[in-house]
């Protein structure tokens, strides 16, 4: 399988709240020229769980439109409720998204069973390919490669899987699950550092935030891993392991991102929705020293 990086990207707002167009598109431009394979709008990186369901669909067919086939584009459309959820992935797939991606209900730890349940009701619902969407830390519990099976052997659309997890082992056990049947089945991992292993274990590549202000690292990590430079992959994974720096540099790190992104010239501000705050002084030292240390500025 070829291997693919993903940008999570980030959603650009103004100072009151509202979706920035002009920053939003440039932050498409900058990405799709440093080299990604493709976009993930409103995935956990782009605050979809403050925005209500107009801004959703305004930022859906914002990124399609502007994209315009350049690159890939999925949208992240999972919501609380499974008629949301199909409501916004059919809206994701009549605009003309590539996919859609979807992590189920969080705040309640979930049976298996509850999780079938919710997978099902979405996927009979639209025509979109679905992504599933693992997210332990944040749902409470794991979406097991055996529900994926028994998902994918009841639904041609679900297509494939984020698995934000730092374990490869869970990774590679979905991908060694999933590939005698469904040998085009996509896994993606969460953490940029996986990127390499996940290739080699057969997966599909990365879905990382580092690319939303560091595309020609992610991008050239890509390249030598279809190259077979594995010289070349090994000086890539020392740059993104020294770019995973970011993600400790504050609690929550969507803020940073948005700061680092606009160290590279982005015309963007760094608003976001509540709760989340702007970067402090010493974290935006912290930040402009991490790109400097790796000649991003």
């Amino acid at each position: 399988m070829i291997g693919k990086w993903l940008t999570p990207v980030v959603t650009a707002f103004d100072k009151d709240g509202n979706l920035d167009y002009e920053a939003n598109k440039n932050i498409y431009d900058f990405l799709i020229k440093g080299g990604v394979d493709g976009i993930v709008v409103m995935g956990s990186t782009g605050e979809f769980f403050t925005m209500t369901m107009e801004q959703k669909k305004e930022l859906i067919r914002l990124a399609v439109e502007y994209v315009n086939k350049r690159i890939k584009v999925f949208i992240g459309t999972s919501c609380m409720s499974a008629d949301e959820t199909v409501e916004l992935s059919n809206y994701a797939h009549e605009v003309g998204a590539d996919a859609v991606m979807v992590i189920s209900p969080y705040y309640f730890a979930l049976s298996n069973e509850s999780i079938e349940v919710f997978y099902d009701k979405v996927a009979e619902g639209t025509k979109a390919d679905i992504y599933l969407y693992n997210f332990p830390a944040r749902t409470g519990y794991d979406l097991t490669p055996e529900v994926t099976l028994n998902l994918a052997r009841k639904h041609k659309n679900i297509v494939g899987y984020k698995d934000t997890v730092t374990e490869m082992g869970h990774t590679r056990a979905l991908i060694e699950t999933m590939s005698e049947e469904f040998p085009e089945f996509e896994v993606y991992s969460g953490f940029d550092e996986n990127f390499a292993h996940n290739i080699l274990s057969g997966g599909a590549g990365c879905i990382g935030g580092i690319s939303n202000f560091a595309p020609e690292a992610c991008a050239a990590a890509v390249k030598a891993v279809n190259d077979k430079d594995f010289d070349k992959v090994a000086e890539m994974q020392k740059t993104i392991n020294a770019l995973m720096a970011i993600y400790d540099t504050a609690k929550v790190f969507i803020p940073i991102v948005k700061k680092a992104m606009m160290f590279r010239g982005i015309k963007m501000e760094d608003y976001c929705t509540v709760p989340f705050i702007q970067a402090n002084e010493e974290e935006t030292a912290k930040v402009k020293a991490l790109m400097e240390n790796l000649n991003l500025i």
